[in-house]
C-alpha cells in the first residue's frame, strides 16, 4: 500500500473524495483483480482505504466533497447542433434553384457553411466530451477521413457504378438522374441527424452521472452503463432512419438506409471515443474505411490501364451480388463494429465519464 502511494502519489493529494480517487485508479489501469493483491475486495475499497491514508493540512479546511458536474441542457449547444442540418438543407435547395456557375458557387459556400456548422456542433455540448472537461480533439486525419465517407455517401455509389462500366464520361451535374448522380438525401439526413446524436450523447453522459453517483463500485458503474450504450445507438439509428425516409420523401431520391445507418453509427461511435479520451482507434476506423472505399474506386480504371482484369474481379463479383451499396455497408459496417466493441469495452468504464480521467 505505501507503495502505491509513493509510487503514484498525485492519486489522492487532488481528489476530494474516495469516488474521485477510485475514477484516478481505473484510469491509471488498476482493476479489481489488482485490488485483490492488496486485499481489497475491488477498487472502490481500495481507493477509500488510500484517500483515508493521504495526510492532509490540519491548517487549511479539508475540501468538501464536490459532485461531478452534471450534463445541462443548453440553448447554445442545441441551436449549434441543429445548424448543420438547416445548412444542408438551405444547400440542397439552392442546387435545385440554380444552374451553371451560379449552382457551382452554392455548393461550395453551402460545403464550407456545413464543415464550419458541424465543427461548431462538435465543439460544444455532449458531442464535446464529459461536463467539466476540455472538448477533445480528434487524431490527425480523422477529419480528411470522415469528409472521405461523406463525400463518397454523396457521391461514391454513382462513381463506382460509372466507373464499372468504362467512365465516367462526364462529370456531376449535382442531378439524381445525370450521368454521374448523386445521393443528397442520405447525406441530408446525417447532417439533420447531428441534433439527434448530440442528444443520445447527453443521455448517455446523464446516466453515467447517475451511476457515479449511485453505484458503490466500480463493477456497479459499469452494470449500470452497460444497457445505457446500445440503447443510446439504437435512439439515434432509429432516429436515423426516419430522417432518412423524410428526405428520401421530400427530395424523391432513394433513401439508402443500408448505407447511411452504416456509416452514422461508425460516425457517432467515433465521436463518442474520441470526446471521452480515446483517439486513436476511432482514427484507424475511418482511415480504414476510407481506404477501403478508395481501393474499390481505384481497382477497376487500373485494371483496365494495366491490362489486368484480375484487379477489378472482386469489385465487380462483389457489386453483381449486392449492388454498388455493398461497397460503403461493407466499409462503414465492419469500421462501427469495431468501434461499438470498443466503445462496450472503454465507455462503460467510470474513467471515461469523469472530468479527471486520464487522456488515452
Amino acid at each position: 500500500m505505501k507503495a502505491l502511494l509513493h509510487g503514484h502519489p498525485e492519486l489522492c493529494e487532488r481528489t476530494v473524495d474516495p469516488l474521485e480517487t477510485a475514477v484516478r485508479l481505473e484510469s491509471y489501469g488498476i482493476t479489481d483483480r489488482t485490488a485483490a493483491h492488496f486485499r481489497h475486495r475491488d477498487v472502490f475499497s481500495l481507493a477509500e482505504e488510500l484517500y483515508a491514508r493521504v495526510p492532509r493540512d490540519t491548517e487549511r479546511p479539508s475540501p468538501q466533497p464536490r459532485p461531478l458536474p452534471g450534463p445541462r441542457v443548453r440553448a447554445g449547444w442545441v441551436l449549434l447542433t441543429l445548424l448543420p442540418g438547416a445548412l444542408g438543407a438551405a444547400t440542397v435547395t439552392g442546387l435545385r434553384l440554380t444552374h451553371g456557375t451560379s449552382r457551382l458557387l452554392v455548393a461550395l459556400g453551402g460545403c464550407l457553411a456545413v464543415a464550419l456548422a458541424t465543427r461548431a456542433a462538435l465543439r460544444h455540448g455532449p458531442l464535446a466530451g464529459p461536463p467539466g472537461a476540455r472538448a477533445r480533439r480528434a487524431a490527425p486525419g480523422t477529419g480528411a477521413w470522415t469528409l472521405w465517407l461523406l463525400g463518397y455517401a454523396l457521391l461514391g455509389d454513382g462513381l463506382l457504378r460509372a466507373v464499372l462500366t468504362g467512365g465516367p464520361d462526364a462529370p456531376p451535374t449535382g442531378a439524381p438522374d445525370g450521368p454521374w448522380p448523386t445521393a443528397t438525401a442520405p447525406v441530408l439526413a446525417l447532417l439533420l441527424a447531428c441534433a439527434p446524436a448530440a442528444w443520445c450523447a447527453h443521455l448517455l453522459a446523464a446516466g453515467a452521472r447517475r451511476g457515479l453517483a449511485g453505484s458503490r463500485s466500480l463493477k456497479a458503474f459499469t452494470a449500470a452503463m452497460t444497457p445505457l450504450l446500445p440503447g443510446a445507438f439504437v435512439l439515434y439509428l432509429g432516429a436515423l432512419a426516419a430522417l432518412l425516409a423524410l428526405c428520401g420523401t421530400v427530395l424523391r431520391q432513394p433513401a439508402a438506409y443500408p448505407q447511411a445507418l452504416t456509416l452514422g453509427a461508425l460516425l457517432l461511435s467515433a465521436r463518442l471515443l474520441t470526446a471521452h479520451r480515446h483517439r486513436r482507434a476511432p482514427a484507424r476506423a475511418l482511415g480504414a474505411a476510407a481506404a477501403v472505399e478508395a481501393v474499390a474506386l481505384a481497382l477497376p480504371p487500373a485494371g483496365r490501364l494495366s491490362g489486368r482484369a484480375f484487379l477489378a474481379a472482386p469489385v465487380q463479383t462483389l457489386v453483381d451480388a449486392c449492388g454498388e451499396a455493398a461497397v460503403p455497408v461493407l466499409a462503414c459496417g465492419t469500421a462501427a463494429l469495431a468501434l461499438l466493441w470498443h466503445a462496450g469495452r472503454t465507455l462503460t468504464r467510470a474513467s471515461a465519464h469523469a472530468p479527471t480521467g486520464a487522456p488515452e
